[in-house]
């Protein structure tokens, strides 16, 4: 298995891929170069970006790409399946938290002085509208939109689809994102490790996939002090703040990253007592989370997946 590794949308990226090294080379190049450009049209802390210049643009209709077109589609569906757990204006209660610049800089610089905040932090998604012949998005006035997760998801699938055409099996993994295709050689699938997300040095199990989705939230990773508060990226757009939730993290297992990038959240802001019943709808979804304790937590086919420890 050759691999690649660079950094790109503020975390670890790592190709893997099994084939001849010139087409893994030319693939893995393919690949690189999409990460980035993808980032550079989706990510919220470019003024240049096409995200961004949809999110100026709020109150008037702006025709976009295809591919953010199918994005903003695809979160409004989310929204409903996730019954409003997901949900991409929660973009001015993130800055409030201290999350208004890069998590890059955010580390190294930490967080700003908090600001005032605005009159309202949530807008209704619902309120959206979609012009599918001109592939057009009016946001209403003041939303702006944090497509992070779900666009991360969705290039780490479009990345390994694209490095598929030059490998025998490969793999992309977007700092906990990751899509797989194809087998490793001498294997019947892929063996991806789940660590104790109190201490990335553990591994709580290894998680078994034949192809797909693997994606994990946690509340422990992308972390900042403000103030004398710890704050964290994952917003309860129920209170316009980070989660109160009695899990660390989920891993969500689905047919398509985006999928199991927004499952992986709201289950995670769900916590142990509403998890089951938001995910019993979708028979392509499987979960495993971790508690406070460092205990495993399963949807019922979770032991397909998980050998070890559920």
């Amino acid at each position: 298995m050759q691999t690649l590794e660079f950094r790109a949308m503020n975390t670890e990226i790592v190709l893997a891929a099994e084939g001849e090294p010139d087409m893994l080379k030319r693939g893995f190049a393919q690949a690189q170069a999409f990460i980035y450009s993808a980032e550079s049209r989706f990510s919220r802390f470019s003024e240049t970006s096409e995200l961004a210049a949809l999110n100026r643009s709020a109150g008037a209709w702006v025709s976009v790409s295809d591919d953010l077109f199918d994005l903003v589609s695809d979160a409004r569906a989310y929204f409903d399946q996730t019954r409003g757990l997901f949900d991409p204006t929660i973009l001015d209660a993130l800055e409030l938290a201290g999350y208004d610049q890069s998590m890059d800089r955010l580390k190294t610089q930490g967080a700003r002085a908090p600001r005032p905040a605005p009159n309202r932090l949530l807008h209704d998604f619902r309120a959206v509208a979609f012009d599918d012949t001109r592939h057009a998005i009016q946001l209403t006035p003041g939303m702006r939109l944090d497509l992070g997760g779900i666009a991360k998801g969705w290039i780490a699938e479009s990345a390994a689809l694209l490095l598929a055409d030059y490998a025998e099996a490969c793999a992309v993994n977007a700092g906990g994102d990751l899509f797989a295709l194809g087998t490793p050689r001498g294997a019947t699938d892929w063996e991806i490790e789940l660590e104790d997300p109190r201490d990335p040095n553990i591994t709580l199990t290894v998680i078994h996939i034949q192809s797909g989705a693997v994606a994990t939230s946690s509340i422990t990773k992308r972390r900042w002090q403000m103030g004398a508060q710890w704050q964290h990226h994952l917003i309860d757009p129920r209170h316009s703040a980070p989660a109160e939730t009695d899990w660390l993290c989920v891993t969500a297992l689905a047919p398509h990253a985006a999928t199991a990038e927004v499952f992986a959240k709201a289950l995670l802001i769900a916590g142990s007592a509403q998890a089951h019943a938001l995910a019993a709808p979708r028979d392509d979804l499987v979960f495993i989370a971790v508690d406070r304790a460092g205990k495993l937590w399963g949807s019922p086919r979770a032991k397909e997946f998980v050998h070890v420890g559920l």
